[in-house]
């Protein structure tokens, strides 16, 4: 992949904390587990995908709320540590958002998310550069995702995760979504997207376009799997970089396959990573 000037990517998303109860084996219904160790970690899709393109190298700004609490004040600096621009967060009177999250002994997981502060982000304030692309999730209100896409003058990625309907101007408008196979499954709306990256776990990803898969590639070895949370993210933030960066759609799958690889290897939902071309 060629070395470009650092990208400028705005992320439009939540911030949460996350709960990560590390244990041998996922509780079935109605059943307790125990032999737990706890983990607190600043998370939320925004938050992680923010991190992860600031640490491959992207100039990146994050837009979303947070809690006047304790929990806000730590989200927002760990963000802003990362080297995010972290001045289009909101400081809001409801608690910071919460993830509950378990996960196995092979890197699965089971996750609950308490939305807090997320569900007061508004399109009202929200601008986008004419030179800046924007990469959202849909863990914050749809006529927000909506609205930011409308006016978005650029580039706009959609990591359509949590699946949920989605109208068709918002369909028409996405320049690229970033899906794994479920969401894929649960979203036919999607088979007229223009651009869609779906991700299947050890099978690799494939890219869609306009209904028609116009590339695959295999998943790229991970050295060790501890936890699959924040690989999603990963993925996200590094196939849109290298699709900015110019690289074709299977140079693209490739690297990020390689972030999110990378990624499984730490327990965090923000793991450390190297700047993109590390992985190309």
């Amino acid at each position: 992949m060629p070395v470009r000037p650092p990208q400028d990517l705005v992320v439009v998303g939540s911030i949460n904390v996350d709960l990560t109860a590390l244990v041998e084996r996922l509780p079935g219904a109605g059943e307790t587990v125990g032999g737990g160790r706890l983990r607190r970690d600043v998370g939320g899709k925004g938050a992680n995908q923010a991190v992860a393109a600031s640490r491959l190298g992207a100039r990146v700004r994050m837009v979303g709320a947070v809690g006047a609490d304790a929990d806000g004040t730590w989200a927002v600096e760990t963000i802003r540590a990362a080297g995010v621009d972290v001045a289009g967060v909101r400081i809001t009177d409801s608690p910071t958002g919460t993830a509950l999250i378990a996960v196995d002994a092979t890197g699965e997981n089971q996750i609950v998310v308490c939305a807090g502060a997320n569900a007061s982000v508004a399109a009202d304030g929200i601008s986008v550069g004419v030179d800046e692309a924007v990469l959202m999730q849909l863990e914050l209100s749809l006529e927000v995702i909506r609205a930011v896409a409308a006016r978005a003058p650029g580039f706009v990625a959609l990591n359509a995760a949590p699946a949920r309907p989605l109208p068709a101007d918002l369909v028409g408008r996405v320049d690229l979504f970033i899906v794994n196979e479920t969401e894929y499954a649960a979203m036919p709306e999607l088979r007229a997207a223009r651009r869609v990256a779906v991700t299947y776990g050890a099978a690799g990803a494939a890219m869609i376009t306009e209904g028609t898969e116009t590339a695959r590639v295999p998943a790229a070895p991970a050295p060790e799997v501890v936890s699959t949370v924040g690989a999603g993210d990963a993925f996200s933030a590094a196939l849109t970089l290298a699709i900015q960066a110019g690289a074709g759609d299977e140079e693209a799958l490739r690297t990020a396959c390689a972030v999110g690889a990378a990624a499984v290897a730490h327990p965090s939902a923000q793991p450390p990573l190297e700047r993109l071309e590390t992985y190309a």
